[in-house]
């Protein structure tokens, strides 16, 4: 492997120069030589050796100087600079000249053995850090593949999952024809919400592992967010046959947090504890103000009767695709990633999220802990009132490729009483747009031909804000939430949207 390397040997002294030329080529190496600073640098640009020997004392500029501009250049930084010198000897000078990017120093007279022997272990050095490098760039460019996979992934499952939600908010409408019927449309409700969140969780974790995940801070009460987690949970628990009880303080808990990740947070544990409690169990949600470490902030506790968590599991439980239900049989389903988010979003917004649980059997108790606003900056009023929202009949162009997903949006609108346009594509979409002159477009991004990008720039610059932009996509993520702002949308909403999600949004127009 030797004599594939090449070698660059610096200095003034021929004579000097001559014996480390000679030595290196009798030992099978490639050698270049430079009598001065630049034109070591010109060499190295030009040459790229493996390894530069480089006398500190030269005519024009320092060894030093340019072993300094060597590391500054990111296309020879990683050359391996050894230096040499008969005047700089003593430790100090060595210290400068490692301190300063030298991979080795050696002070002359130096046997010919001991030349070869450095450059030796600065090529072994060398071809460990290439190797290195050629693994992190691989292990980067898979991560970048598995977030493009995840992305798509989510996007393509989104689609049939927007289909299903729309049709069963249609059906969901109407009076069952017998109670099994109504127990159908159930079942098919909680499992598309299941799927659905299973989705956000995954590409979820994907965003957190790049630290892609921003906050978007309101102020509020930390009780609303918690009453209205536990309005969606309770038919649930109710099917599951489990008590679901509630403590909520009196006291408001004002705070500056996200909403949407709130709620992410405190969905997770209670699926959690509803997943892992058997019928006839009960889970309790405590809500109280709880200071630590000087600062005001709340608890939030949930406790359930479950299966419990063994104490050897306890203290990973919050990793990445750990479980309390190891069995080959796996009966409480789950990804694993679920505790994963909970504790990072928790952490997010500074707070510390415990595991507690006594054994198999006995249960499991997981408490939240997050920093309120201090009680000075309470300024909110106590009684506010919201205005009726008004609800009327809109014109609506919907521009949807996947025709089952178009067709049971397009029903689920005009069963409202809206006036509905419908496109399979973006060009037909503007046409419509153009010619109808709708209030509103639901607009999906991956669109044939012209994506829903293009759509919103085109509707912009043709209508201006004489129509609302709302995406309508599988994309969910931040950078996709931005682009689609920039585009000239209005909102940006995740499929699957449920029905009632979108009839408030149309309420609130």
């Amino acid at each position: 492997m030797s004599f594939s390397a090449t070698i660059l040997n610096v200095n003034d002294d021929e004579a000097t120069r001559y014996l480390s030329t000679r030595t290196l080529k009798m030992a099978g190496y490639k050698v270049v030589e430079a009598a001065t600073g630049h034109e070591a640098l010109r060499l190295a640009q030009e040459v790229r050796p493996d390894v530069v020997v480089l006398d500190v004392k030269l005519p024009d500029i320092s060894g030093y100087e340019v072993c300094k501009r060597l590391r500054a250049n990111p296309e020879t930084a990683s050359i391996a600079v050894m230096h040499t010198s008969a005047t700089y000897v003593t430790p100090d000078k060595k210290v400068r000249g490692l301190e300063g990017g030298a991979d080795a120093y050696l002070t002359e007279p130096f046997e010919g053995e001991e030349l070869v022997a450095t450059v030796r272990s600065l090529l072994r050095m060398r071809r460990a850090e290439q190797q290195l490098r050629r693994r992190t760039e691989s292990l980067e460019e898979a991560d970048r593949r598995k977030d493009l996979f995840l992305a798509m992934l989510a996007h393509e499952l989104r689609n049939p999952l927007a289909a299903i939600t729309t049709a069963v908010g249609i059906l969901d409408r109407r009076p069952p024809v017998d109670p099994k019927e109504g127990r159908m449309i159930s079942i098919i409700q909680r499992q598309t919400n299941h799927l659905a969140r299973l989705v956000d969780d995954l590409l979820d974790v994907s965003r957190m592992t790049r630290g892609k995940v921003e906050l978007r801070r309101t102020r509020l009460d930390l009780r609303g967010v918690m009453e209205q987690v536990l309005t969606v949970f309770r038919p649930l628990a109710d099917n599951r046959k489990l008590t679901l009880e509630s403590h909520l303080t009196a006291v408001p808990l004002w705070m500056e947090a996200d909403t949407t990740r709130l709620e992410q947070i405190f969905t997770n544990l209670l699926d959690n504890a509803t997943k892992y409690t058997d019928a006839g169990g009960a889970i309790q949600v405590r809500v109280e103000p709880v200071a630590r470490n000087g600062l005001a902030g709340a608890v939030v506790r949930v406790k359930d009767t479950g299966i419990g968590i063994r104490s050897d599991i306890l203290p990973s439980v919050f990793d990445l695709f750990a479980q309390a239900d190891e069995s080959l049989e796996r009966t409480r389903g789950g990804l694993g990633i679920g505790l994963t988010l909970v504790r990072s979003l928790v952490e997010l917004h500074g707070g510390q999220v415990e595991a507690h649980s006594d054994g198999p059997g006995q249960g499991s108790e997981f408490t939240v802990w997050l920093p309120l606003l201090p009680e000075a900056s309470e300024q909110e009023p106590r009684d506010v009132v919201m205005p009726d929202l008004v609800k009327r009949r809109r014109h609506i162009l919907l521009v949807e490729d996947n025709a089952d997903a178009r067709q049971a949006l397009q029903d689920l609108l005009e069963t409202w009483g809206h006036r509905v346009e419908v496109a399979a594509d973006g060009l037909r979409g503007l046409e419509l747009a153009v010619q109808r002159t709708p209030e509103l477009a639901l607009v999906d991004i991956g669109l044939p031909g012209l994506d829903g990008y293009r759509v919103a720039e085109e509707l912009r610059a043709k209508m201006g804000r004489a129509i609302r932009l709302v995406a309508l996509t599988g994309y969910g993520g931040t950078e996709d939430q931005t682009r689609a702002r920039q585009a000239g949308f209005d909102l940006h909403l995740v499929k699957p949207v449920r029905p009632d999600d979108l009839d408030r949004l149309l309420s609130q127009l």
